[in-house]
C-alpha cells in the first residue's frame, strides 16, 4: 500500500491520511462525510445518487479542490480561489459562496450542505472502500501518451507490486491490509469524471476512451467492503486471501 486519502466532501478533493481504523460496513472513516447538495433535491437521510449532489462529472472545476480537516474545521484550496477554513456545522453557506464561481451550468446550483448517513455517501449503494492499483495507472498513462495523477481517480487505497488490472479479477476475493481486512464487490465502471485534470479542472483526457480502445473495459479500480475491522497504513502489505 502506497497512499491512503479521504475525500472528505462528496465531488470535492482528497486529503492525505498516515493512518486509519476501519469498520465493518462502513466507508473510510469521515470519507464523502458530507455532500453538496443541488438546488431541487431533498436530504432524504439516506444514501443517494451522485446526480443528487455536486460532481465532477458534470463539474470539472471541482476536481482542482482540496480539502483537509482540523478538528471541526474543514479548509479547502482551488487555484482560482482564496482559500477558505469554515465549520461546516455553522458555516456551510461560506462554502456554498466559495463554490458558486467553480460550478458548472450542467448542474443546478449548490443549495446545502448535507451530512452523509453511517453507511456513507459514495458512488456505490453500499458502505464502500476504493483500492486502486499504480500499475494500472502508469499503464493507463502510457496509453493516453500523458502523465495521469493518482488524484484524477478519486480512490482511498493505493496499492503497488501488481500486475495491471489484476485487481479487475479479485471480485469476490477478501483481501489483508493491516489488521483490517475487506471484500472486494466489484470493479468500478468509470465515467467523464476521470477526464478532468485534478491540478487545473480543465478536462484533458478521453481516457474512457482510452480504456475501451486499448483494454475493452472502461474499469479503473475496484470497491471493497470491510469484512473485518482493522487500522491500515501506508507500507501496509497486501495479501490477497
Amino acid at each position: 500500500m502506497t497512499h491512503l486519502f479521504r475525500h472528505p466532501i462528496k465531488g470535492l478533493g482528497a486529503e492525505t491520511l498516515l493512518v486509519a481504523d476501519l469498520n465493518i460496513d462502513r466507508p473510510l472513516p469521515l470519507d464523502r462525510q458530507w455532500a453538496i447538495l443541488q438546488e431541487g433535491q431533498t436530504d432524504t437521510g439516506t444514501w443517494q445518487r451522485r446526480r443528487t449532489f455536486g460532481h465532477v462529472a458534470r463539474g470539472p472545476k471541482l476536481a482542482a479542490t482540496r480539502v483537509r480537516m482540523t478538528g471541526s474545521t474543514l479548509s479547502v484550496t482551488h487555484p482560482d480561489q482564496p482559500p477558505l477554513a469554515f465549520d461546516p456545522q455553522t458555516e456551510a453557506q461560506h462554502l456554498l459562496n466559495w463554490l458558486a464561481p467553480l460550478w458548472d451550468d450542467e448542474m443546478q446550483p449548490p443549495a446545502a450542505l448535507i451530512q452523509s448517513p453511517p453507511m456513507g455517501m459514495t458512488d456505490a449503494d453500499y458502505p464502500s472502500v476504493s483500492i486502486m492499483s499504480q500499475s494500472s495507472l502508469t499503464a493507463l498513462a502510457e496509453a493516453a501518451d500523458q502523465p495521469l495523477s493518482m488524484h484524477r481517480f478519486r480512490g482511498n487505497i493505493w496499492i503497488e507490486g501488481t500486475t495491471p488490472w489484476t485487481e479487475n479479477a479479485w471480485t469476490g476475493r477478501t483481501l489483508r491490509i493491516g489488521t483490517a481486512e475487506l471484500q472486494v464487490i466489484e470493479p468500478i465502471i468509470r465515467c467523464r469524471a476521470i477526464e478532468a485534470n485534478p491540478e487545473t479542472g480543465l478536462r484533458d483526457a478521453n481516457l474512457t476512451k482510452t480504456l475501451k480502445s486499448h483494454w475493452d473495459h472502461v474499469y479503473f479500480g475496484v470497491n471493497a467492503r470491510v469484512t473485518k475491522p482493522g487500522t491500515i497504513r501506508p507500507g501496509d502489505t497486501l495479501e490477497v486471501l
